[in-house]
C-alpha cells in the first residue's frame, strides 16, 4: 500500500476523542511511509489527519472542486493539492491516486465517497481493502445496517465481509496488510432481465 484515501468530515464533530482519532490515524499513516490521499481541506477532522501526517514527516495529497476551495478553506501547506472543477471528477481523482479507502467519522459527502468505493468493488471495478474507523461506535448503525441488507438479500455476504469496521487503528493496519480481494459478481444475470 503506496496510498491510502481517507473520507471524513470537514467539521470536528461534538467530541474530542475524534479529533485525537483523526490525530492517531495520520501519525500512523506517516510512520508507516503511506501517503494520504483526501478532500484537501485544512479544516474539521479533513485538516486534522492532515496536520498529523505532515507534522510526522508523511505525504499528504489534497483533491479540492475549485468552488470548494474557499468554502473548505483549502490546505496550502500540502505535499500536493490537485484543483479540479467537479465533485465527480475529485472522487475519480482521488479513487485513481489511491489504493485503499478508510472513513473516519464524518456526514454525507463521507458517506457519499466511501459507497461509492464500495459500489466499485461491488462491481469489480476495483479490489482494495474499504474500512470505517469506528471510533465511539459511531459506525455501528451502519454495520448493523448492512448486516440487514445482507440478511434482506440486497448484498452477498461475502461482500459485506470484505468491508471492516472496528475502532483499532492497529487492527486496520492489519487487516489492509492481509486483505485479498474475494471479488463475487452480483447475482443479476443476463436471464433474470
Amino acid at each position: 500500500m503506496k496510498a491510502l484515501c481517507v473520507y471524513c468530515g470537514s467539521s470536528s464533530g461534538n467530541r474530542p476523542e475524534y479529533t485525537e482519532a483523526a490525530t492517531a490515524f495520520g501519525t500512523r499513516l506517516a510512520r508507516e511511509g503511506i501517503a494520504l490521499v483526501y478532500g484537501g481541506g485544512k479544516v474539521g477532522l479533513m485538516g486534522t489527519v492532515a496536520d498529523a501526517v505532515l507534522a510526522a514527516g508523511g505525504r499528504v495529497i489534497g483533491v479540492i472542486p475549485r468552488q470548494l476551495v474557499e468554502k473548505e478553506v483549502a490546505h496550502v501547506g500540502l505535499t500536493e493539492l490537485h484543483v479540479v472543477e467537479t465533485m465527480h471528477q475529485r472522487k475519480t481523482r482521488m479513487y485513481e491516486l489511491a489504493d485503499a479507502f478508510v472513513a473516519l467519522p464524518g456526514g454525507f459527502g463521507t458517506m457519499d465517497e466511501m459507497f461509492e468505493m464500495l459500489t466499485w468493488a461491488q462491481l469489480g471495478l476495483h479490489a482494495y481493502p474499504c474500512a470505517f474507523l469506528d471510533t465511539l461506535g459511531f459506525y455501528k448503525g451502519l454495520g448493523a445496517s448492512m448486516d440487514h441488507m445482507v440478511a434482506e438479500g440486497f448484498v452477498k455476504q461475502v461482500q459485506r465481509d470484505q468491508v471492516w469496521f472496528g475502532d483499532s487503528i492497529d487492527a486496520m493496519f492489519d487487516w489492509m496488510k492481509s486483505y485479498e480481494s474475494t471479488y463475487t459478481p452480483k447475482w443479476i444475470t443476463k436471464d433474470a432481465v
